[in-house]
């Protein structure tokens, strides 16, 4: 068994945090990938799926991607690690943020074994936060706004879900400047 594998049965079994429900860590990864999306925590559905992404959040990423499910799902193209491994459940209908225990915990001895990542795409302000440090700007806004200021390694990106269609709506950019220069990445990332 690679050391991947066996770190990959160890996050499997993880209970380091207090849920309201039993865990289901979901850890999506391949020593082959090229990809790494980086995001905020599973929702109920991929939650009780275990397939990440698996949601109309993940249907709208796989559409930024311009990338059917057969690629997207293919582990040795894209490994999915979110901030946090568990859906950390719901408040007033919106997903808890992903719990603070799961990425100091498990990030630092996942990302070193994931050798073959080119690409890193940052799916909200909490993978922004930890990956950028002190380079994320104030908002989530701000920091996709100054995509062009990062190593072209990472790519921030807001989070695919229906809730944010307002904002997308209101930065009409991120369609028109983003989305080509996140597609060429993507496509450099796997050639």
């Amino acid at each position: 068994m690679t050391r991947l594998a066996r770190l990959v049965t160890e996050i499997s079994a993880c209970r380091a945090c207090a849920l309201p429900h039993e865990p289901r860590p979901v850890v999506w990864v391949h020593p082959a990938a090229r990809i790494l999306i980086a995001g905020q925590a599973p929702g109920r559905r991929v939650h009780e799926s275990g397939i990440p992404w698996n949601d109309p959040s993940g249907d709208r990423l796989r559409d930024w991607l311009q990338m059917g499910r057969e690629t997207f799902y293919d582990k040795r193209t894209i490994a999915v690690a979110a901030m946090g491994f568990c859906y950390p459940g719901t408040v007033n209908g919106a997903d808890l943020p992903p719990r603070r225990e799961c990425a100091p915990l498990w990030r630092p001895r996942l990302l070193p074994l994931l050798q073959k990542v080119r690409l890193t795409l940052l799916v909200g302000s909490y993978a922004q936060r930890y990956h950028l440090g002190l380079a994320a700007k104030r908002t989530l806004g701000e920091t996709v706004a100054a995509w062009r200021d990062y190593p072209a390694d990472v790519m921030p990106l807001p989070h695919p879900s229906w809730r944010n269609s307002a904002w997308l709506k209101r930065n009409p950019w991120f369609e028109a400047d983003v989305l080509p220069e996140l597609r060429r990445r993507v496509s450099l990332a796997l050639s």
